[in-house]
């Protein structure tokens, strides 16, 4: 239950900043401290925090709609998102400059993402488990 939720509660957020993405990709620039300087910088945002972000959402709609992709929704949200996560982690760390609320708080909601998403994979996992241990039930 806990997971369907996630992937719900994901589904809109990614969505829907992938939408902002698309529509206006000066937006998550810049949040991030970017500039896009010429088409190149404006396609690049626009793919990347627009269409795969959309695509991301569209996925976890998808598994939370389809029994036969919740693990693998889960599976996204626990290796692409907290892998962002680890990595955005590393990069404010090492980062040579301060990094801003807005690195730390999307590292805070990946990392949040992909640990809740792991649980929910366990907890399905052995859920599994069970009724196959016990085919009565």
């Amino acid at each position: 239950m806990g997971g369907r939720i996630l992937l719900w509660f994901s589904a809109f957020v990614f969505i829907g900043y992938g939408l902002v993405g698309i529509a206006a990709p000066g937006v998550p620039a810049g949040f991030a401290g970017l500039v896009m300087s010429n088409g190149d910088a404006y396609a690049e945002i626009s793919s990347m925090y627009g269409g795969l972000q959309t695509g991301l959402g569209v996925f976890c709609l998808l598994a939370t709609l389809r029994p036969a992709f919740y693990r693998g929704g889960l599976a996204v949200l626990v290796q692409g998102i907290g892998g962002v996560g680890l990595t955005r982690l590393l990069g404010g760390v090492m980062a040579p400059d301060p990094v801003t609320f807005y690195t730390w708080g999307a590292t805070a909601y990946e990392l949040a993402t992909a640990t809740l998403a792991a649980l929910a994979w366990r907890v399905d996992l052995a859920e599994e488990r069970l009724r196959n241990s016990n085919p009565a039930a």
